[in-house]
Formats: C-alpha cells, structure tokens, sequence
C-alpha cells in the first residue's frame, strides 16, 4: 500500500511539472504565434489556425472520454444501488452478474481505446523528435558549413556551444571528424572548389604516388608546394577521419539495431508476460465463474432439497389431520415411508385403542340412547293417556251437548209444509209497501227522494 501510494504521489508531482512547463512553452509560443506586429505573421496564421483545429479536437475528444467515464460511473452506482437491497434468488444473481459483466466490458473497451490512441501519440511523438533531431542536424551542419576557422577562432564562445551540441548528440569519431573541419576550413581545406576538385582529379590519377607533384604544380597555378604538401596531409587525415566516421556510424547503427531489436525481445517479452497474466487472470476469472456455477448450484439443491422437505412436512400434517378427522376410517394409511418398525407398531397399538376407547363410546352412546328412548317413550305414553283422557272428555262433552240439544229441540219444534205457489205471490213485504205508498202519493214526500215508477209497472 506504502509503494502504491508513493507511486501516486510521483505521479502527480510528475503531472504537475509536466503541466507547469506546458503552460510556459503555451505562454512563449503564444507570444510569438499571436503577435500582430511579427514579421511572419501571414506564416503564423496558418500555424494559428492549425492549433485552433488541434484544440478543438482535444475539447471533442475530452468531452467524449468524460460521457464515457460518466456512463461507467452511472452503471456502477446502479450496482451499488443493487447491491443495497441484496436478494437471494438466481433472477437477481443473474442480474447482478449480467451488470458486472457490463461494466467490465465497458472499462475494457475504454481501456483499449486509450491504450490504442497512446500508442499512436507515442508513435508521433517519436517521429516528431527524429524530425526535430534531423532539423536540428541540418542547422548544425549548415552553421558549421558557412563558417569559416577564422571566424570560428574569433569566436570561441560559438565553438564551445557547437562543440555540446555535438558532444551531446553525436559520437565521439563524429564530433572529432566535425572539430577537424571546423579547424580546418571545411570540407575543401580552406581551398576554393576549383583548386580542390583539381587536386583529387590529380592525386586519383597518380594513386596518391608523390609523382603527381609536378603535375598539380601545372595545374594549381598560385599554389606552392608546401600549400599542396600541406593540403595533402590534410586530405589524408580527412580520409582516415572520414572513414572512422562512416566505421562510428556503422558501428552506431548496427547498435541501434541491436538495441531496436532487444526493445523488440523486451517488448514481445513483457506482451508476453501480460498475455500470460491475461490468461491466468482469464483462468482465475473461469475458475471463480465455475466457483460460482458450484456454489450456484449447491444453493439450487439445497433449495430443491428444502422445499421437498418442506412439502413432505406439509403432507405429512395434511395426512395427519385427515386421520383426525376421519374417524370412521377403518385402516390408517401410512404416512412415512422412513418411519421405523416401532413406529407402525406403536401406530397400530394406538389405533386398537382408538377403536376399543370408539366401540366402549359407542357402547356408552347406545346405552345412553336406549335410556333417552325409554325416557321417550314414557313421555310420548303419558301423553296418549293424556290425549286420550282429553278424547274421552271432548267425546262426553259432545254428548252432553247433543242431549242438551235435542232436549231444546223437542221443545220448541217448527213443521212447515211446501207450497210452490207462493213462488208467484207476491210477499207480505211487498203488500204492505204498496199499502203505505198508495196513500201518500198525494201528499207531498218528506222523506227520502226515490225514482219514478213507470206506467206499465203501476199495477204491478
């Protein structure tokens, strides 16, 4: 943890430098980029516009990494939400695992883009600084080229800088044949072009013998021959120098190329090593799934298993008050198959029992109904006698009663004899209305108002 933390802590102060002095090189280059009065300013304007489409890239692309990593953030607190209020069912095992796995498809797949796209930066940060070395390279050389060793001799300060630069970046043959030319006037000695290319067409043609002498007197008019002798040690110490130059530059590329290829041993050594990592994680990762599976399963059968013996109590308990309830069954029904042999036998001594304690309840019940029906049926007895007496009572009442009647009878006895004529008479009722109406129909009628008799009934 201590290390862990120490590295994040270089880390921060590293970024933190690193970003102070791209905010200096910002402020210088900006000084130079966005100044109106400059001489390069129609330059410069191509180079503004170049960085205004460079910052808008990096907000585009700043903006898209931050919605990704906002959008890992939210799928992780919707984990964590999850997580609060944990079920134990697989639905939500399930679930859970289906979220995780999404999540670390997603940190991967950023993971993975950034890792591409630094790549590509490095890959670019690497060309740029081999153009700038070449850059770099070409000043120098065009510097060293239009210098001469006088003006070089008046100014040293000059010299002692173009001598860092060159002990910095170059070897050691190199800077030695580069001090040789510097010191001695170039490529050419310090002789023009003319007088130089003469002098190798000469000294090739005589292979370098001292017979050429004469010759290149001829030829070199102004030119003494200590100038030529002089001029010809120099060509040979720039020979031997050259070659040791081109030997170093050789030697320097074969090295860069052992050390390219032992990056690339590295490289493919440490991609192997994360591949193996990769594939133990991976490993590790089937393993814990397939611990998971095991586990997953042994909670399935563990429910499996409770639930059957949940559901076995269950009928037990049913069949149990079955038993109970039905208490005219004759055979009790086993409900255990696990039970022992002293359980049936306890069992069926319980239900002999039983049907002892039923029979001698049963027993108990007839006699207490045969009582009740005695009881019964001298009750229902008095009651005949009762109604019977209340018969007989009912019937001498009736009797006396008809006595009483006829008595009655046999006093006042009415005989009347049929006279079918009398059906046309009329009755005394009738007679005695017409008496009472004949004589008063002059009188004025006092009582109450009737209806008019019609003429053809009047003598009726």
């Amino acid at each position: 943890m201590k290390a862990e933390r120490a590295k994040k802590v270089e880390f921060i102060r590293t970024a933190e430098k690193l970003k102070a002095q791209l905010a200096n090189i910002e402020k210088e280059r900006n000084g130079h980029l966005y100044n109106r009065k400059s001489d390069f300013r129609v330059e410069y304007r191509l180079l503004e516009e170049l960085e205004h489409s460079m910052t808008v890239s990096r907000k585009t692309e700043k903006a898209k990494i931050l919605q990704q990593l906002l959008k890992i953030q939210n799928s992780v607190k919707r984990l964590q939400q999850q997580l609060k209020d944990v079920k134990p069912t697989p639905e939500f095992v399930d679930k859970i695992k289906e979220m995780m796995e999404e999540i670390e498809n997603a940190i991967n797949t950023f993971k993975e883009e950034q890792r591409q796209i630094y790549q590509q930066l490095l890959k670019e940060e690497k060309a740029a600084i081999n153009e700038l070395s070449l850059f770099e390279r070409k000043v120098e050389l065009w510097v060293l080229g239009s210098s001469t060793a006088e003006k070089v001799l008046k100014l040293p300060s000059a010299r002692v800088t173009v001598d860092k630069t060159l002990e910095n970046h170059l070897p050691k043959e190199v800077i030695e044949f580069e001090r040789f030319l510097q010191r001695t006037g170039g490529r050419q000695g310090g002789w023009d072009d003319y007088d130089h290319q003469n002098f190798l067409k000469i000294r090739t043609k005589y292979r370098g013998r001292l017979s050429y002498m004469d010759e290149a007197l001829e030829y070199l008019s102004g030119r003494t021959k200590e100038d030529i002798e002089q001029h010809d040690k120099w060509y040979q110490e720039f020979v031997i120098l050259h070659e040791r130059k081109k030997e170093s530059i050789k030697k320097w590329k074969e090295k860069q190329q052992q050390e390219k290829e032992r990056n690339l041993k590295e490289k493919e050594k440490s991609e192997k090593m994360l591949k193996e990592r990769w594939l133990q994680h991976e490993e590790a990762q089937k393993q814990k799934a397939e611990e998971r599976k095991r586990k997953q399963a042994a909670v399935e059968v563990w429910k499996k298993q409770h639930v059957v013996a949940f559901a076995m109590d269950q009928a037990s308990q049913l069949k149990l008050e079955e038993k109970k309830q039905q208490e005219c069954q004759s055979h009790v029904k086993l409900l255990l198959e696990r039970n022992t042999l002293q359980k049936k036998v306890k069992e069926e001594l319980e239900k002999l029992e039983n049907e002892k304690r039923e029979e001698t309840e049963k027993e108990e019940r007839k006699q207490i109904a045969a009582q009740e029906i005695s009881k019964f049926q001298e009750h229902d007895l008095h009651k005949l006698e009762l109604r019977v007496l209340q018969k007989h009572a009912k019937e001498t009442e009736k009797q006396e009663e008809e006595k009483r009647l006829a008595k009655f009878r046999e006093k006042v006895e009415i005989r009347v004899t049929r006279d079918r004529s009398r059906l046309n008479r009329p009755t005394k009722s009738w007679e005695e209305r017409r008496q009472e109406t004949t004589p008063a129909a002059a009188e004025p009628q006092l009582g109450v108002p009737q209806r008019a008799v019609p003429a053809w009934r009047g003598g009726l």
